[in-house]
């Protein structure tokens, strides 16, 4: 691995968007964590923990999708098939299933929680059995009394706002003013059975945000997708909805949440039919229904265009309508044609000229979701190998065995396995560079999520930065230098847990030491928890609940984010992420915005599963 004398490409956007576009710095942090980045990475290999964590998602899921073979006449199985138009003709969307000898059997998770099981006629063993099922079901309902917890700060302080403010209590609007909070925590709220906020947030949904949506002016077309239109499928699903699973009977009917789905849906296709190729613009005007690229030069970010096909496909699956299916599958399609490193794709992608920009390839903020959809829209397009989305199967495996060839490395001294970044192209220096955000790769999926665990413990708080280094072999010896001179055994660069056994592994830089609540870490125990049933995966998810409890939790109501895990008390920032802290409260691992599009999620959804049951 060479080294680099420059700087790594991360600009002022860049600094916003890799905060989830939430956290808002001052020039003086900008410049700081600028000037930080140029001199440290020239010696030492970073890891911020959104990439890291895309990677063990994806290859969880994915390892759970292949392995499960669905019900006939699901919802599932006619975006496979196609739906009818207006003119009675079939609209295909991909083949039929896969036949069962293909296909593994599922590992399916429990469907009673643990003091509901049968036990041997070991008494000491039926014993232990019993004690550890009711110290799980008292830990769910810890879960379930932190999402109530935070529900009643948002709805005294900010109700109808997108996001709260629990220091400050006050309620403000970062993702064009819809309401983000209520529409996203909904589906959480019906999987716990929470019927007092369902009822609450489905009233309010029926009362005001078809009204909201055609007054409103601009919105993002990712973020409103994922977390609005998303919300408003799942909640149309897990309220009965075309076979769906009705989990709560409280609540307006499922229509109304399916026809404002359409509404929104049909706003936001203007961003797709205004472009000239077939990569959307990245900004929409709800009120008059039209789009334009994004400021400063009008790149989309690839993972934004390339994460909106799951919810269009559905919606086009329930409604009978083709065309939000169709302009969504498109970008897909076109992707196909684009020149490739291994699979890996760069994180710019031009709605201009339909080409990528620039060369920057990672698994972190702006390219994480690509990789995933991949595999997921091939399985809800029906996964037949004769079918004409096989392309999706072939470009995820492709980027798979890219991701372990050229992003895949390992720290010193004690081998933590990391997803690194390619910030100037194939042909640039290496940087491990891993956001918090694969199976030969069950493997390594269980090294990432060790490594991810170790991000959270490493710290005095027990919580995760948003960014972290990490020592490799080729730095090791310069970097002791330099580690030395910065302090680091003094709490210079460390997390602050000197018991920690990766405490020489992992660099914490000032200027990344804050924590977003971001929920990838714990869907990935979840996802791991369920693959392998190793109880560890369990516990540490619980020592992370544990770590936001202690530290983030706010009296009134809310979640606040930290702005420094290293040191207790920690640093408040004064915002709490609604929609990642009601992913952190609920079973689906996919996050709300594709719980309703997979069978296999419904069978952990019919239990009211929550966390880690």
């Amino acid at each position: 691995m060479s080294s680099s004398n420059k700087s790594l490409p991360y600009t002022t956007k860049d600094v916003h968007y890799d905060n989830a576009k939430f956290r808002h710095r001052s020039f003086f942090k900008v410049i700081y964590q600028t000037f930080f980045t140029s001199n440290v990475k020239r010696t030492s290999l970073s890891c911020s923990t959104g990439k890291f964590l895309a990677l063990l998602l994806i290859f969880g899921i994915a390892y759970l999708m292949l392995t499960h073979t669905s019900p006939a006449n699901s919802v599932t199985d006619r975006l496979g098939k196609g739906v009818k138009n207006s003119k009675d003709k079939l609209v295909s969307y991909g083949g039929s299933r896969l036949g069962k000898l293909l296909r593994k059997p599922p590992r399916l998770p429990p469907r009673l929680s643990p003091d509901q099981k049968g036990f041997n006629n070991s008494s000491s063993h039926e014993s232990d059995k019993l004690n550890a099922g009711s110290k799980w079901i008292a830990r769910q309902q810890s879960v379930k009394d932190a999402f109530i917890h935070a529900w009643s700060g948002y709805t005294k302080y900010a109700i109808g706002y997108d996001e709260l403010m629990p220091l400050s209590q006050h309620g403000v609007d970062g993702l064009g003013g819809l309401g983000a909070t209520i529409v996203d925590a909904l589906d959480t709220a019906m999987i716990m059975g929470v019927d007092e906020v369902v009822s609450e947030a489905g009233s309010w949904i029926e009362k005001h945000l078809l009204d909201r949506i055609t007054k409103k002016g601009q919105v993002n077309l990712f973020e409103t997708t994922i977390r609005l239109l998303g919300g408003l499928l799942s909640a149309y699903h897990l309220s009965g909805g075309e076979q769906g699973m009705k989990l709560t009977h409280t609540g307006p009917k499922p229509t109304v949440y399916l026809e404002t789905a359409k509404n929104l849906a049909d706003r936001l296709l203007s961003a797709f039919t205004s472009s000239p190729t077939p990569i959307p613009f990245s900004d929409v005007i709800l009120h008059d229904s039209t789009a334009h690229p994004a400021s400063g030069g009008g790149l989309s970010s690839t993972s934004e265009v390339s994460t909106l096909q799951l919810e269009f496909n559905y919606l086009s699956a329930i409604s009978g309508d083709p065309k939000y299916s169709v302009e969504a599958m498109k970008v897909l399609e076109h992707i196909k044609t684009l020149p490739k490193v291994e699979g890996l794709v760069p994180i710019f992608i031009s709605p201009h000229t339909g080409e990528f920009s620039g060369e920057n390839i990672r698994l972190g903020s702006r390219g994480d979701s690509y990789y995933e959809y991949l595999i997921k829209v091939w399985l809800q397009q029906g996964t037949a190998q004769d079918n004409s989305l096989t392309y999706l199967y072939d470009m995820y495996t492709e980027a798979m065995k890219g991701v372990r060839h050229r992003l895949v490395q390992k720290s010193i001294p004690n081998g933590l396995v990391f997803v690194g970044e390619l910030p100037y192209g194939s042909e640039g220096a290496f940087s491990p560079k891993m956001d918090h955000l694969d199976l030969e790769n069950l493997k390594l999926a269980e090294d990432l999520a060790k490594t991810c665990f170790e991000m959270y413990a490493v710290t005095s708080t027990g919580l995760a930065p948003e960014i972290a280094y990490f020592h490799t072999k080729v730095s090791w010896i310069c970097m002791t230098y330099v580690l030395e001179a910065l302090d680091f055994s003094e709490g210079g660069l460390d997390g602050g847990n000197k018991s920690s056994e990766y405490v020489k592994d992992i660099i914490i830089k000032p200027a990344d030491r804050h924590n977003l609540l971001r929920p990838e870490t714990v869907e990935s125990l979840f996802v791991l928890y369920r693959i392998t049933e190793d109880p560890k995966y369990r516990e540490w998810g619980w020592q992370i609940f544990e770590a936001f409890e202690k530290y983030t939790k706010v009296d009134t109501g809310g979640y606040t984010s930290l702005d420094d895990v290293t040191t207790i008390p920690p640093i408040e920032e004064t915002r709490w992420r609604p929609s990642f802290w009601a992913r952190h409260s609920s079973i689906c691992t996919c996050s709300s915005r594709t719980a309703h599009l997979f069978h296999w999620i419904s069978l952990f959804l019919t239990q009211k599963l929550i966390l880690f049951q």
